[in-house]
Formats: C-alpha cells, structure tokens, sequence
C-alpha cells in the first residue's frame, strides 16, 4: 500500500502531507457546458428567467463552490485562493444551444487548484440547470474536463486540441 499517495501504512485514507513542497503560483482552467433549448437560450440572453440573471447567479455559485471545493472533495487540501473568474460564451449549431463555462483558478501555494477549476466549472453548470429547470428538464451537462495548469512539482499541462 506505501505506492498510493492517499493510503497510510494500514491501508486507509489519509491526506497527503504537502508541507515540504515548494509554494509557487499556481493556475488552472477548466470548461463544462450545458445544451439548453432555443427558448431557454433567449430568455437567458434577455434575463427574462423568473429566477432571476442566470449567468450572474451561475457565476457566483462557480466561484463560491471554488471556494469550498475541499469540503466535498476528501482529500483536497483546503486553499487561500488569489484569484477565480468564470466566463461564459455560446456555441449555436445545428439548431443546438450550448453555453460554454470557463473557469480560471489561481493561488500561490504548495498544491495545485486544477480540482477547484473543475468544481466551479460543474457548480456553474449545475446552478444553470437550477435556474432554468422549470422550463426544461431535459437540459443536458456537457463535458467537464482540464485545459490547462500551470505551476508545481509536475511542471505545466496543456490540453491537445479542443477538448471534444
């Protein structure tokens, strides 16, 4: 069991003992999306949503769950944060509405924040679907995935292509 990071000499959960490791700026950016309807694609775009500006609302819950990420993540480490920002853009095809999430996460520290990009990203996409499921259930989540960080012991990654 001494091969896993996570484990202790028994065999069970432990968090990982970051101490030594060398504080250095640290990023992460992370995309979700979601597919909505031609409808909830204008009402969004006109904030015409009854409970009230999604993408405002969706943005603060992406930051806020950044925030939080290690009280439901077990062995993320809890972190100061310097900086997040979630942004958003639409990709319209084949009669297809999909609002494209980006989330960017910073700190200086001795462990990366890739979890934290990818937590803001999903609650963001999740408050979306909150906001907007009286009109339609049937929404669906895209893909969650890393584009890229930077910092730390494992040097730099950068996603090949477009993530599809």
């Amino acid at each position: 069991m001494t091969d896993f990071t996570h484990f202790n000499g028994q065999g069970r959960a432990k968090m990982v003992d970051i101490s030594e490791k060398k504080e250095t700026e640290r990023t992460a950016i992370a995309r979700s999306s979601i597919f909505v309807t031609k409808e909830i694609y204008i009402k969004i775009t006109n904030q015409e949503i009854k409970k009230g500006d999604v993408l405002a609302v969706a943005q603060v819950a992406g930051i806020m769950a950044a925030k939080r990420t290690s009280d439901w993540i077990p062995m993320c480490h809890p972190l100061q944060l310097k900086g997040i920002d979630i942004s958003f853009d639409w990709s319209i095809r084949d009669n297809k509405h999909e609002l494209i999430i980006e989330a960017f996460v910073k700190t200086k520290g001795s462990t990366g924040v890739e979890m934290e990009a990818l937590t803001a990203a999903s609650a963001t996409a999740l408050t979306v679907y909150d906001m907007c499921k009286a009109l339609d259930k049937g929404m669906v989540i895209g893909r969650t995935y890393l584009i890229e960080k930077k910092g730390g012991k494992s040097g730099d990654y950068f996603r090949a292509g477009k993530g599809e």
